[in-house]
């Protein structure tokens, strides 16, 4: 009979910690995950966004203020599968209303889940993105995801149900104008989003 197979130890965020600072890491359900990172395309998409978002919500320039918009923030929140231990998430921008977090933590991760989170997808992380860190959005609660592909040229929007599960994905393409929750309040001009 051959020797069972040995049990796959789970990362730490000691683990993450250990990652050199030219790459992107991340720690799921304790499995470190490690990318390089992002590549020209994928930051312009993230970088625009941001300004288009940060200026109406979360300035209040010719928009409702009432939000923090940040960039790539570190999400910590209880492991469910190992207590005492974390998944830490790095979306590419995510937002909290003003309302449930009026100033910012002096930690340098936040532990109350965002209301609306953004990932960029990429050809080395758009798996990982769909199948390992929107459950967990899911799981926290995070109320709204978008997940935008710069080289499909397409933006995704979910909303999340009263189950805790994400709903049918809209998806808007190229050129389009849109108003999309949860900034509806705004239009959003998408070729914007798209390198030239």
């Amino acid at each position: 009979m051959g020797q069972p197979a040995e049990e796959q130890r789970r990362a730490t965020y000691a683990d993450l910690e250990a990652v050199p600072p030219n790459k992107v890491a991340e720690l799921v359900r304790g499995t470190l995950h490690v990318f390089p990172r992002p590549a020209p395309r994928h930051a312009n998409t993230s970088s625009v966004l941001g300004i288009k978002l940060g200026g109406p919500f979360g300035l209040g320039d010719g928009g409702p203020g009432g939000w923090w918009i940040l960039d790539e923030p570190e999400l910590r929140f209880p492991d469910p599968d190992a207590p005492g231990e974390i998944d830490a998430l790095v979306p590419d921008l995510a937002g909290w209303r003003r309302e449930r977090m009026p100033e910012l933590p002096e930690t340098a991760y936040f532990a109350l889940a965002p209301d609306w989170i953004c990932e960029v997808l990429s050809p080395s992380t758009a798996a990982f993105d769909r199948d390992e860190k929107m459950p967990v959005y899911a799981r926290e609660g995070v109320r709204y995801a978008w997940l935008v592909d710069p080289i499909a040229r397409t933006l995704e929007v979910y909303v999340l149900g009263q189950d805790r599960r994400w709903g049918p994905a809209v998806v808007h393409r190229d050129a389009a104008r849109v108003r999309v929750e949860p900034f509806g309040a705004v239009e959003l001009e998408l070729s914007v989003l798209w390198a030239k």
